[in-house]
């Protein structure tokens, strides 16, 4: 018997006629394949080809139903997991019913299909919290720090200081209580005893200049004519900024004039609004603020003299460290011993100055000084008042 060869997709295996016999007998044997096929070559007269057909039969493989297949067969096409599913049952054996839904919602991305199932509770669902802020119509008062202070006190969950003295001092010119706005007004310059005025109020009236010092000249002439000139705009005496207009009467206070739009110039000079240019100019000034040492020029000597004239009264006076408490008497008979070429030792002196402390080199302390009489003349007490040690009394004969 002689061998044939067999071509099966483009893949040559070399048969012999009594192998192919004894299949035919004995169909559960399987064909062993040579290693080597491509050895020993037929002649081409005894080639046969096929494609995609093959005579072996295989008892191997699950037999299926025969169906005519078409010469060129079409692509495979795998059906839907959820049949798949159906075919893949047995109903009969398992007696397992199994229903498989479609998806609703179209999967976006990979990671939802991790994603457990949202639970679903009976009669109820899934809702998102929402906070609504609802506005009051009408316009909306905000507290003021008075009802602040009171809703806090009551609640007692704040400490707050003692409350600050209230600065009863009043300006001679715009007759308002306290140190003003620094942008404004500015602070209060002792102008006499018991008698002050807001920066800005002097330094803008007509007739006060300052020197290169920072001393404010004729501020008392400034006062004496604003007590007779009544301001345009709160219609009070004490007004002394003038309009530059020539013949122009009109006359404000310093804080008026800021609440009337005048314009102030750096030359310091201000119109009215009578009379202002329109739009903004170069030399206007729009900033009040005065950080420089400035003082109002006075006649310390006549001052001090006019304390000592009235005798008892209410106030309290300082220069510098030292404060004034009394000035004492003198009688007659005590003339002659209680004075010397430069001055004079009233019995009943007081007066108090804060000084260098005597035990700490970076501390003051409080001197007390006063004059008494001990046989017929002066005698000079100083009381020294520190805080954690007790007072110390020096007394001497002489006051140095």
């Amino acid at each position: 018997m002689k061998d044939i060869v067999f071509c099966s997709n483009n893949c040559f295996v070399l048969y012999s006629a009594a192998v192919q016999a004894k299949n035919s007998e004995n169909k559960e044997s399987v064909p062993i394949l040579p290693q080597s096929p491509m050895k020993e070559r037929p002649p081409k007269a005894f080639h046969q080809y096929s494609n995609n057909i093959s005579t072996l039969d295989v008892h191997c493989l699950p037999q299926l139903q025969e169906k005519v297949s078409p010469p060129s067969s079409p692509p495979i096409m795998f059906p839907p997991a959820f049949e798949a599913a159906k075919v893949e049952a047995k109903p009969d054996e398992l007696k397992v019913t199994v229903k498989l839904k479609p998806r609703l919602k179209a999967i976006h991305s990979s990671l939802e299909d991790c994603r457990p199932p949202s639970k679903k509770w009976k009669g109820m669902k899934w809702k998102k919290w929402s906070i609504q802020i609802v506005i009051p119509k009408g316009s909306f008062k905000p507290p003021c720090e008075e009802e602040i202070d009171e809703f806090l006190k009551k609640l007692g969950t704040t400490l707050k200081p003692d409350p600050v003295p209230k600065d009863y001092r009043k300006c001679c010119f715009c007759h308002e209580e306290g140190d003003g706005l620094t942008d404004g007004p500015a602070r209060l310059l002792n102008l006499d005893l018991d008698l002050w005025v807001h920066l800005n109020c002097a330094l803008w009236s007509t007739e006060v200049y300052e020197t290169q010092a920072g001393a404010l000249i004729n501020v008392e002439l400034a006062l004496r004519r604003g007590l007779q000139m009544k301001c345009m705009f709160c219609h009070k005496m004490g007004a002394t900024s003038g309009c530059h207009r020539l013949r122009c009467t009109n006359i404000y206070h310093f804080t008026c004039a800021i609440k009337a739009q005048c314009m102030f110039f750096k030359d310091k000079t201000m119109l009215c609004p009578m009379h202002k240019p329109k739009g903004t100019h170069e030399q206007e000034l729009s900033y009040f603020a005065v950080f420089r040492r400035v003082y109002v020029q006075r006649d310390e000597v006549r001052q001090i003299a006019s304390i000592v004239q009235r005798g008892e009264r209410d106030h309290t006076f300082r220069v510098g460290s030292l404060i004034f408490h009394a000035v004492g008497q003198l009688l007659p008979q005590q003339m002659q011993a209680f004075h010397s070429s430069k001055a004079l030792f009233p019995v009943g002196y007081e007066a108090s100055r804060l000084y260098w402390s005597m035990r700490y080199a970076n501390r003051r302390c409080r001197y007390l000084c006063s004059i008494e009489e001990k046989d017929g003349l002066p005698l000079f007490v100083i009381k020294v008042v520190e805080q954690g040690h007790e007072d110390l009394v020096l007394t001497d004969t002489t006051p140095k």
